[in-house]
């Protein structure tokens, strides 16, 4: 399964942002994977935090295998130190227990996220132990399938607005101005911004300090 966007998402960033309409055009369209058990990517993000993604991968095998699904029904029945043993930290191990408990007793609703409005999800999503505002913001986009999110937090995002825009640094006041322009759809344009930051237009260069060529 990919983010699903059509030429109605394109067509509408080609009109309010000449530059991004012209990266679009050269990009072409992009296809990012997503993953609608919100469950498990929650947990999955959880265990990737702090290594690489060779390290989450390798971890991740060894989780699934031992619980043969990532389940809260699974990670319920698995000690901390079964967790712990597929590679996962004791902080991270704690965390999953406490995610999948909260969600086995009825105190965090996974269903009702997809009808909450963006800053409600983010909220209740970054409350839980070991999530933060940033996998809020990736959950949204890569399980949910929210249309409008631009995230700050994002080094790939950042990278990708200076690249395009030629500017050293994106604070947040220049970050806000980008992101309402995209809006109502931001995703499509962050799914841009990831494919310039990784050079998907060799010619665009990072103009931040230390970057500069």
């Amino acid at each position: 399964m990919y983010f699903e966007y059509s030429d109605n998402e394109t067509e509408y960033l080609k009109r309010k942002d000449k530059r991004l309409g012209e990266a679009i055009d050269a990009i072409g369209h992009i296809e990012r994977e997503v993953d609608g058990d919100l469950f498990s990517s929650i947990i999955h993000h959880i265990v990737g935090q702090q290594i690489s993604s060779a390290a989450q991968r390798t971890v991740w095998m060894r989780l699934t295998d031992k619980l043969g699904e990532v389940s809260a029904e699974a990670v319920g029945a698995a000690s901390r130190e079964e967790i712990q043993a597929c590679g996962i930290t004791f902080k991270k191990a704690d965390c999953i227990k406490d995610f999948a408990g909260k969600v086995q007793n009825g105190e965090f609703d996974i269903a009702a996220l997809r009808s909450m409005p963006d800053s409600d999800v983010i909220n209740k999503l970054s409350a839980l132990k070991g999530v933060g505002v940033w996998t809020a913001e990736m959950l949204m986009i890569f399980c949910l399938g929210r249309p409008d999110v631009v995230s700050y937090g994002d080094l790939g995002i950042q990278r990708g607005l200076r690249m395009l825009y030629h500017h050293r640094k994106i604070d947040r006041k220049l970050f806000g101005k980008y992101a309402r322009r995209y809006s109502p759809c931001g995703t499509v344009a962050s799914l841009y911004l990831w494919a310039i930051a990784g050079g998907a237009i060799p010619e665009m260069r990072d103009r931040a300090a230390g970057n500069a060529k």
